[in-house]
């Protein structure tokens, strides 16, 4: 159970962002990516991790935003 946890800095490393980048999505709620807390420290799971990056991943559809084909 514990080596699928991640530290921020191993976190942000997967995700290509900064560790303070975490530390506001977790601070402002922007992104509802689940954090454990361990004291002062924020762990983040691996499967979390996945299922934020399959939650974000979009196509481009060739679509203009009126709908029509660009």
């Amino acid at each position: 159970m514990q080596s699928d946890l991640f530290s921020r800095s191993a976190a942000a490393q997967y995700l290509g962002v900064k560790p303070q980048t975490l530390a506001v999505w977790f601070s402002t709620g922007r992104y509802s990516l689940p954090v454990i807390k361990v004291g002062r420290y924020a762990k983040y799971r691996l499967s979390d991790l996945q299922a934020f990056l399959q939650a974000n991943t979009f196509s481009h559809s060739g679509s203009t935003q009126s709908g029509e084909s660009a």
